[in-house]
């Protein structure tokens, strides 16, 4: 306690960074970003912009990059992206900023990302599924695992699918996201000995197009899989990491 009331008092901590230590969660204006959880859980806290104000997800990104290192946001609008520059620009000027879509991270220079060794592969049915995938693929980066991804493999051609298979069969993991009836995660997680991650994607026409039809097409998958929520790319990346962190520690 000591050590951090003087680190305080002198300059080398701040005041959020020393709360996350105590509390493992600072709290501001805009809510409270829980600082440990990536030192708990395996998997960092996501901002989810959608549904907040920019000045609510500008002052969370500051709390993370201030507390972490590192800012991973999800959902962000082009208002909300242009913020954000304007916030590194003026308090992280050499930070990076990586955006897929919606979906941002902002690294500063004393971040180090950790090694995992394991490889998640990511394969997506269509091109309208590939936002959900950068999501997912985002997450997994920023855990330090090595992606593999292949775009555009859905089974109205099926040999999309067999071409890519022995690539598929390499991964620690996959991820497969699809829209529609969701087939594509059901047909690959038949084909490989790789546990499968399926994403239904809300996309499709009419009745369940809003990717009910794929989800309820996954839940009711005759080959093993897991599911997770419609467009849940963030939830798909987290458990692909956890996943890789075990088969990482299990090969040490």
């Amino acid at each position: 306690m000591r050590e951090l009331l003087e680190a305080v008092a002198d300059g080398s901590l701040s005041p959020a960074e020393a709360e996350a230590e105590l509390n493992g969660y600072v709290t501001g204006e805009a809510g409270r970003f829980d600082a440990a959880r990536d030192r708990r859980r395996g998997v960092p806290e996501a901002i989810f912009a959608d549904g907040k104000s920019t000045a609510q997800v500008v002052a969370l990104a500051e709390t993370a990059l201030e507390t972490t290192d590192r800012a991973l946001l999800t959902r962000v609008s082009e208002t909300q992206f242009d913020a954000l520059e304007t916030l590194v620009a003026e308090t992280v000027p050499n930070a990076t900023i990586d955006q897929r879509g919606p979906t941002v991270r902002i690294t500063t220079p004393d971040y180090e990302r950790p090694p995992l060794e394991a490889t998640v592969g990511i394969a997506t049915g269509g091109t309208v599924d590939e936002w959900v995938a950068d999501e997912a693929e985002l997450v997994c980066e920023d855990a330090g695992v090595t992606v593999d991804r292949v775009d555009d493999i859905g089974v109205a051609a099926l040999s999309r699918t067999l071409d890519q298979l022995e690539r598929l069969r390499e991964a620690d993991v996959l991820i497969v996201a699809a829209g529609r009836e969701g087939a594509l995660p059901t047909v690959i997680a038949g084909l490989v000995d790789t546990p499968v991650i399926g994403v239904p994607v809300a996309s499709g026409y009419g009745h369940a197009g809003d990717g009910e039809a794929a989800l309820a097409g996954m839940l009711q998958s005759c080959t093993v899989l897991s599911v997770v929520n419609i467009d849940a790319g963030f939830v798909a990346g987290a458990q692909a990491t956890l996943i890789a962190r075990a088969i990482d520690a299990a090969s040490d």
